[in-house]
Formats: C-alpha cells, structure tokens, sequence
C-alpha cells in the first residue's frame, strides 16, 4: 500500500447531510429522508406509518416495527431533503473548498444513489454519473478525494425488505455496491473507508445494547473485510482503510475500579472495533462484552478467516472529546450530569463544553493519536474533527467565529506535536468545512463550516454561502503546513 508523501489538508461532508436532491436523479430513500430537526439537547425523531395507519416515530438506528413503512407527514419539516443542495452546486462548493487551499475532501458515496433497489435492481447510471463528476472536480483542483462508503445510509428499501443489518443479506448487497463503486473509480479515488464510524452503534445502544446490536456490527465488519479483499483484486493500488468514532475516556477518581471502568469503556467502545478490523482478529475481551450482552455463537470459522483476509489497509478516526466515567454515585456526581445530544454525560471540572455540551480537549486528542499509534502501528488518519456552534451573521455580512479558530487552532497544535514526536498520520479533514445538517439532531443552526450557508432549522434562507473569519485562518494553515495557528 502506498500512501502520500505530503501530508494532506480538507474537510469532510456526507451525501445525506450534504446533497438534498432526495428524490433526484434516480435517488431512493434512505431514514435521514423521514427525519425532523432536533435540538440543542435531543436527538431527531423518524417518522413512519405503523401497521394499523397511525403515525409513529422513533430514534435513528432503531429498529422499523413490524408492518410499519416510512411515511413523509405534512406538518414535519425533513431538513435532509434539501440538506445545503451540494447535489446542484458541488461545483461551487469544490470551488470555495480548492480557494483555502484542500488538497483532499473526505465525503460519501449515497448507497441509494448507486443501487436505489437492491442488486436486484440493479445500478443507476446517473447516480454513478453524478459521483464521477464530483470525483473530476476535485481533480481539476489538485484535491485527492478520499471516499467512504457507508455512513448510515443504507437505502431504505434494503431495511424494509430484509429487516437491515440484522440479515446476513446485507454483506452481500453492501460488497456489490462497494465493488461498483471500486471499479467505476480507481482511476480518480485511490483512497477509501469502508463504514463511517462503525463503532456508533455501541455508542447510541450503549445502555440498551444487545444481541442484536452485535449481530450487525458482526455483518459490517465482515462486509467490509470482504470490501478490502475485493478492493485488493480490482487495483492493488487502492488503500481501504476502515474508520471508528474516537473514544478518549477518563477515570473520574483515581479509584482504580474507576481507573479498570475507563479502560472497559475504551475496549467496549472504541477497541473492540478498530483491533478487529486492523488485527484481522476478534481481541480476548470480546469474550467479556458478549457475555455481558448475552451474544452467543457469532463467529464461525469462515468468518474468522474472512476477518483475517480483509484487514484494513489504515485506521480513520474522528475525534471531538473526551468524557469521563466513575463507578461512584452519589448526589454531587449526579448534579455533574450533563446533556450532551440528548445523552447524559458526567462533566469534567477541568474542561470547558461547547452549545452543545460536548468537552472540549486538545490535550485529550494528543493522547488518543498517541494511543492510536502506539496500538495498531498502521497509517491514521483523522477524518472528523470540529465544534457545532451557533454561528451570528453580522449585519455587514460577516461572521466573527474565534470559537472555533480557537478550537481547531488547540487541536492543530496537539496533532502537529504528535507528527513531530514520530505518530504516523497522513491527513487532517475538518467535520465539516461547510455548514451541514448535523447527524445526531438533524439541525442546520448547529453549525461547524468555515463556510456558512443561508439555511436555518426551519428551511428559511437563500442558502448562500459566505466566507467565516475561520475560512481565512484555515487556508493560511494549510498554506503553512500546520506551522502558522496564529
């Protein structure tokens, strides 16, 4: 596998946060598509129709009841159907992206773009079209795009016909897509991800997690093993690398009951991912999360192998903070409970939060990139890194975001530490670069760009875009390699 020699520089999005165009261009939909907008402290709500004509909703990665179908409703506003319209004016946005200076752009191909209906429907030419051209603009701009597969956006017709991740079905369906996907663009993308984030589901089911919930993180991880290997044969010149949500926890005290709980928690959240996919391997305390969770008889031995075969080229990550975890309870630790999008979490006295309540830690992210090294001894990379905020357009136009020059200029310095002190990453991407409908509570005003888009919770806006004072920081980080954060 080969990897650049400079280090690369941009930004990520995603196809269903991103693009709208919902229902364009042979598109099928995907659960996003039936989501309203959250809140500062609740996730979104989807919403279906149940099996006696009422109107339901449930959370994001929870599973359809029986005889239910998603169903649009009049009074909900779907803020993903025209998200920030990237679908029309990728070539705009490419264009602002190339302006501070990207030589990479980490974003998604939509599943329901490409095969809408299943294999058995079979591909859709224009989905397959609309990508290539992206993949060219970039290239017009000497921007290197690295692409990710699968970011919870499975066509619905895949979980409506064969119940989800749940069905052994779904590797099948997956690696056909993927090997579309390979073939169509190994002479534009060398570079890809098979799942965004796949350890969200232990993350989002983490009280409630059963054996369910191994069962499909057991499928993607095969699924993707078998990505890797289809890869590998279509051009060896492709890297396929695999991509987990960071995990950097705290013991509360220094009980060491404390200090055993926040390793768990890394292994139970974080590790139990990202050393299978790399190892090629379940680790020993996969024995201890399936007992825990009543998980029994995952693996055969084909599966085992198929692990083995398809391990990931490089480790992905996102990062945005830490948290810490106490096996203690009492009435001042529970006054220390915060919301974080709609899940409680215990404060750090030593951190500062965000709108959103998430802890903000660039000594905490030179740790984990130095944890992440030390561990797997692969190329890493970092895919997501941000702060959602609330963003003020000035009446000159202008919007004045030092929060979150400070944020990414705290981050920056931790990485560029690391690289100095010999941690083998090979790029930095920003979640996002662009305003985008946030993931956990579908909101536009939860922002993170340097580019700010005219869209608010409600769709009102003309969605232009507007240069943030951090735009300009951005690019002349970039134009500096990392070395002018002032």
């Amino acid at each position: 596998m080969t990897f650049p020699d400079k280090f690369l520089w941009g930004g990520s999005i995603s196809a269903s946060q991103c693009e709208g165009g919902w229902n364009e261009g042979g598109r099928s939909p995907v659960q996003v598509d039936f989501g309203d907008s959250g809140t500062t402290t609740d996730r979104r709500y989807i919403y279906y129709r149940d099996v006696d004509g009422r109107q339901g909703k449930m959370r994001q990665f929870d599973a359809l009841p029986k005889g239910a179908n998603y169903e649009l409703f009049n009074d909900i506003h779907y803020t993903n159907h025209t998200a920030i319209d990237f679908y029309h004016r990728y070539k705009e946005d490419i264009a602002l992206f190339a302006e501070m200076g990207f030589t990479t752009l980490n974003t998604t191909i939509s599943w329901a773009r490409i095969f809408p209906y299943g294999v058995e429907g079979g591909p859709n030419q224009e989905g397959i079209d609309f990508y290539r051209n992206i993949f060219k603009e970039c290239h017009r701009y000497g921007i290197d795009p690295i692409i990710t597969l699968y970011k919870y956006d499975e066509p619905v017709y895949l979980e409506e016909t064969y119940g989800g991740w749940a069905n052994r079905e779904m590797i099948h369906q997956f690696v056909e897509f993927a090997k579309v996907c390979f073939t169509e663009y190994k002479d534009l993308v060398n570079k890809w991800i098979t799942f965004n984030e796949i350890n969200i589901l232990l993350h989002f089911e983490a009280n409630e997690a059963t054996e369910i919930s191994y069962i499909k993180l057991h499928h993607q991880m095969l699924a993707a093993a078998l990505a890797v290997k289809e890869a590998h044969a279509i051009d060896k010149r492709l890297n396929v690398g695999c991509m987990v949500a960071g995990v950097c926890t705290y013991p509360y005290t220094c009980d060491p009951k404390d200090v055993l709980l926040a390793y768990q928690e890394f292994q139970n959240k974080f590790a139990y991912c990202a050393d299978t996919m790399i190892r090629g391997a379940y680790p020993s305390y996969a024995y201890r999360i399936w007992q825990e969770n009543n998980v029994d008889h995952l693996v055969s031995a084909e599966d085992q192998q198929i692990l083995q075969e398809g391990k990931s080229d490089f480790l992905a990550y996102s990062y945005y903070m830490s948290s810490v975890v106490t096996t203690h309870h009492n009435e001042k630790i529970e006054n220390q409970l915060s919301t974080a999008g709609g899940q409680s979490e215990l404060s750090n006295p030593y951190l500062q939060v965000s709108d959103w309540g998430w802890q903000i830690d660039a000594t905490g992210y030179e740790y984990f990139l130095h944890i992440l090294n030390d561990r797997y001894q692969v190329p890493i990379l970092n895919v997501e890194n941000g702060l959602g905020a609330f963003d003020k357009l000035e009446a000159d136009g202008r919007i004045h975001d030092d929060y979150r020059i400070a944020y990414h200029k705290s981050h920056i310095k931790s990485l560029m530490k690391a690289r100095r002190e010999g941690v083998n990453i090979f790029g930095y991407t920003s979640w996002g670069p662009i305003d985008l409908v946030s993931f956990t509570t579908g909101q536009m005003d939860k922002r993170y760009g340097f580019i700010y888009v005219d869209l608010n919770d409600n769709g009102e806006g003309d969605l232009r875009r507007i240069r943030k004072d951090s735009f300009y920081w951005y690019q002349k980080v970039i134009a500096s390699d990392g070395e002018d954060l002032d």
